[in-house]
């Protein structure tokens, strides 16, 4: 579970964290400059305080700067010097150590790199991630939005020269959004590599939150963050999500919860991250924990984006995929 803590008061964002591990959720998904880093910072306090640590895997980020293909990285975040950012050595350590000062905590469950980065080779990363690893500060390591190709370099890597292993990978899926489908998942499914989605209602545009790709509603992410969130909502898109809040509906369900178990129950994936800014909306989404995909409602989802398809890029920030 992923909590918004920038749009979330903390009060608030500490209830939805212990109710979320009393319904049996067992992991937290962070990053270390989510909200300005106060969502590492929230989440440890909150664990501390009611000795919560032992029930939950943390999964944290090194480094979010997100960007657009073909731009440089300096240009993204450039009140940053360049050790103090991206994949390499220095930073991971870096990050890390602030990491587990924030989260108080004396390791991490995952430690994941952010976004695939070329300015760094990747054994570089891999090194930095495998010492801290064998130093116990880290139990597994693992990448978000990662190209595949690189994934597989990592793993090859990993095998011939005893790195720790990525062990997971975090990747945008959602219905408008399938394009992992063609290489990602078939890569992750025959060599063991976890799949966590990320934005499975698609920013709400899966809720029908949205009615025209240039307007967006207050509160909405397109709304308050403006940017790549933005470009993520398509007129294709909504279309789509019109329809899906319809097929939603005629199965008796909050779309909400069909976009969660849809993206919960595609052949490969292992999680899925869901972020709730109020304690109803954690409420709605709990049960489907427990719930099944029908092979029926799966059939009139892909009739609506076909298999490996787009109709949205949530691929926007990861610098290597074509939209």
């Amino acid at each position: 579970m992923r909590v918004k803590i920038s749009a979330t008061p903390p009060p608030i964002a500490a209830k939805l964290i212990v109710r979320a591990v009393e319904a049996g959720i067992n992991l937290i998904d962070t990053g270390n400059l989510y909200a300005g880093g106060m969502s590492e910072k929230i989440i440890g306090r909150t664990l501390k305080a009611n000795k919560l640590r032992h029930r939950v895997l943390i999964s944290t980020k090194v480094d979010h700067a997100p960007r657009k293909r073909g731009v440089s990285l300096d240009a993204v975040v450039p009140s940053l010097p360049p050790n103090v950012q991206g994949n390499s050595r220095m930073n991971i350590l870096r990050a890390c150590d602030l990491s587990l000062k924030s989260l108080q905590t004396d390791y991490i469950d995952i430690l994941q790199v952010h976004r695939y980065y070329p300015e760094y080779h990747i054994e570089e990363t891999l090194g930095a991630l495998t010492d801290l690893v064998r130093q116990g500060k880290v139990r597994y390591i693992g990448c978000s939005t990662f190209p595949p190709y690189m994934i597989m370099k990592a793993l090859m890597l990993s095998e011939m020269k005893n790195y720790a292993r990525f062990a997971s990978e975090e990747s945008p899926y959602n219905l408008l959004d399938r394009r992992i489908e063609n290489e990602l998942i078939p890569l992750a499914r025959e060599h063991g590599l976890g799949i966590a989605a990320w934005s499975p209602l698609a920013h709400g545009v899966l809720t029908g939150l949205y009615d025209k790709a240039d307007e967006y509603p207050k509160g909405s992410r397109a709304a308050l963050r403006g940017s790549f969130y933005a470009e993520r909502v398509t007129a294709k898109g909504i279309e789509v999500g019109k329809k899906f809040v319809k097929l939603a509906a005629q199965a008796g369900l909050h779309p909400a919860r069909l976009g969660v178990l849809w993206s919960k129950d595609q052949p490969g994936i292992t999680t899925v991250l869901i972020g709730t800014r109020k304690p109803e909306h954690l409420e709605a989404l709990i049960p489907v924990m427990e719930m099944t995909l029908d092979d029926s409602l799966r059939e009139a989802c892909d009739k609506l984006v076909p298999p490996g398809s787009a109709v949205a890029n949530f691929h926007n920030t990861s610098g290597w995929m074509k939209a």
